[in-house]
């Protein structure tokens, strides 16, 4: 399996060994646009692998904190109370790097800027930029994908 995230068009897309079409997800990437540098708030690109899963079993609208589950589920009710949150749910694939100087090590390092392929809230408009970095997706979705992939799966993000 491999993922290939593409930024123009707002898709991420689930390829066999073959490199066939499994599936395409509407997605929603970051609002400042493509960029690797630390704080920059942008979509990292080139080269990934998953390096870790987390949520596997997590109810659908778990929310997460720090990569740990905070024991909500967010609701429009929750989310009315936290209007500013960076909402990350149900499952994360935390995404590292592999290309030196590129999107690893130093201030280019995505998996220490902490970017993930994540659920987010059924509001989220998808198909758009308007994520802090991160790659959000529906928690169907995210839920669907999760349990297709096993780490280290190649991620290449266009743009």
């Amino acid at each position: 399996m491999k993922i290939a995230i593409d930024i123009p068009t707002q898709t991420l897309s689930l390829l066999d060994a073959a490199g066939r079409l499994v599936h395409r997800y509407a997605v929603s990437t970051a609002k400042n646009g493509v960029g690797e540098l630390n704080g920059s708030y942008c979509t990292p690109r080139g080269r990934h692998i998953v390096r870790a899963k987390i949520g596997a079993g997590a109810p659908e609208n778990a929310v997460f904190v720090r990569r740990r589950p905070t024991g909500e589920l967010w609701s429009p009710e929750l989310g009315a109370q936290f209007p500013g949150r960076d909402w990350i749910l149900t499952r994360i694939l935390w995404l590292s790097g592999s290309e030196p100087g590129r999107n690893r090590l130093g201030e280019v390092d995505t998996m220490r800027r902490y970017i993930y392929i994540h659920g987010s809230p059924d509001s989220a408009v998808m198909g758009k930029p308007g994520s802090i970095g991160c790659v959000r997706m529906r928690n169907r979705d995210i839920i669907e994908l999760f349990e297709k992939v096993p780490p280290y799966t190649p991620v290449e993000i266009r743009g």
